[in-house]
């Protein structure tokens, strides 16, 4: 970012709709729902979600540019971790990119991209993984209600 780039901000809205349900909502209108049950993503796989959006998004802008791909697989990866005082957190994520394109010129010259897309994606682009891999501190505030 340049110095005379304004930071962009984000924000969503996170909605209860049952127990253990619930509806993330932008401000432009888009939403997910999730939580906990057989056919819900949980918060967990959301993150895991992000990441492997964040570089695919990365990825499918310029790839997608040359050719159409003939199929586009990103699956992420990781493990449960508990430490000290029962705390959890994931530990390694692993993303496994599994790409073709068709195979002609145009396929060919996307195929050819992807390692180098991928390694950008994480070194430099991808705000979701860079965000996790640097640590941003997160703080939590309640708001509490003076005249009940």
């Amino acid at each position: 970012m340049t110095n005379s780039e304004a930071p962009k901000p984000f924000a969503i809205e996170l909605t209860r709709t049952a127990e253990n349900r619930y509806v993330a909502t932008n401000g432009k209108g888009g939403h997910i729902e999730f939580g906990r049950g057989e056919d819900l993503m949980s918060p967990v796989e959301l993150l895991l979600a992000a990441i492997a959006g964040c570089s695919s998004i990365d990825v499918d802008t310029v790839t997608s540019r040359r050719t159409e791909p003939q199929d586009f697989t990103v699956t992420a990866r990781s493990e449960k971790v508990t430490e000290d005082g029962d705390a959890s957190r994931l530990g390694p994520i692993s993303l496994n990119f599994d790409i073709t394109f068709p195979n002609d010129e145009a396929g060919q010259r996307a195929t050819a991209m992807i390692e180098r897309l991928v390694k950008l994606s994480h070194d430099k682009y991808c705000t979701v993984s860079r965000t996790v891999e640097h640590g941003t501190p997160v703080t939590f505030d309640v708001a509490s209600d003076s005249d009940a």
